[in-house]
């Protein structure tokens, strides 16, 4: 016998019963959404409900007493004045009556007889002052010079004045007032050399510490430090190489290369990189411990250097640094 098949349902029934198999609700399910959303949209109404009535707020008034305030503070206000705690008080002085010019010797002037030969009150108390300071009056030249003389003033006065028109030189009157000998320097005579003004130019390559201390500035200490840089340089192959000794300043270096030269046939000595130790090769200022390591280890698995440009296949050494290693390098 046949087993009894069910019909086969159309594509959109089945797609239709699958939808509602699995996103249906029951009719208890659908009670409970409607409520929760109920209690949900009640939750978000219930504070606007229950909310007290503000009243409304209107400036104006405010405003308005606001700006009256204002108005009778801005009229209330004066300016401040603050009376002098030491008022000036000028007592007027009195008219002085003038002479007629004659020769006179300003020396012998007091304040009232320059004011009556047409000086100011202020400027003649100043010229006595001034004469006193100085000893007395040697030459019209420091008449001239006192604060505040009108030049219309002095040239009036000066064909009565009974003194030079300017002082003596100052060699004859320092020979003139020079009635003591010299007397020898208490001083105590330096031990250190004194150091040549004229210094001709040397080899920096060939000079030593002594010829070093000639120049001025350089002591026993830092000639030993140049020394000793151009040791572990293999000699300077361009003056440029003294600013990198360590704390050395700027003047000094002008200094040096100023008094310095780098001889046109000198050759440094060289750096053997394919036989050198690490040891040798640390100690060269532009090579250290880091770049001699990578050096050194780059010969061992890649052998021998055969030219300078081998080197920058390694990473680790710059443009700069190349340029300045060329010179030292034998392979």
């Amino acid at each position: 016998m046949l087993k009894h098949q069910r019909p086969r349902k159309a594509p959109h029934i089945a797609l239709r019963d699958a939808v509602r198999r699995y996103f249906g609700f029951s009719r208890r399910e659908t009670s409970g959404f409607v409520v929760l959303l109920l209690l949900l949209v009640l939750w978000l109404v219930l504070p606007q409900l229950l909310q007290p009535a503000l009243p409304h707020y209107n400036p104006k008034a405010d405003q308005q007493q606001l700006d009256a305030l204002a108005a009778e503070l801005a009229a209330a206000r004066r300016p401040r004045t603050y009376a002098n705690r030491y008022p000036r008080q000028k007592a007027p002085q009195p008219p002085v009556a003038q002479v007629a010019l004659a020769a006179f010797d300003p020396n012998a002037l007091s304040a009232t007889d320059w004011e009556a030969r047409g000086v100011p009150h202020y400027v003649a108390q100043r010229m006595v002052k001034y004469r006193d300071v100085i000893q007395g009056f040697k030459a019209k030249a420091q008449i001239r010079r006192t604060y505040g003389l009108p030049d219309s003033v002095y040239a009036r006065l000066a064909p009565y004045m009974l003194l030079p028109d300017e002082l003596p030189a100052r060699t004859a009157y320092a020979t003139a007032k020079n009635r003591y000998p010299e007397r020898p320097s208490s001083f105590p005579v330096s031990k250190f050399p004194r150091k040549p003004t004229n210094l001709a130019p040397f080899d920096l390559n060939a000079a030593d510490t002594t010829q070093l201390m000639q120049i001025r500035g350089i002591g026993r200490g830092l000639s030993s430090r140049v020394v000793a840089y151009r040791a572990r340089l293999g000699g300077f192959s361009r003056e440029e190489q003294l600013g990198e000794i360590f704390n050395l300043p700027p003047d000094l270096v002008d200094s040096l290369r100023k008094y310095t030269f780098v001889a046109a046939s000198f050759t440094p000595t060289a750096i053997d990189v394919n036989n050198a130790t690490l040891a040798e090769l640390k100690d060269h200022p532009y090579v250290g411990l880091r770049l001699g390591r990578v050096l050194v280890a780059y010969r061992q698995q890649h052998g021998p250097y055969q030219q300078a440009t081998d080197l920058r296949k390694i990473r680790i050494l710059d443009d700069a640094t190349f340029e300045k290693l060329q010179p030292y390098l034998q392979f």
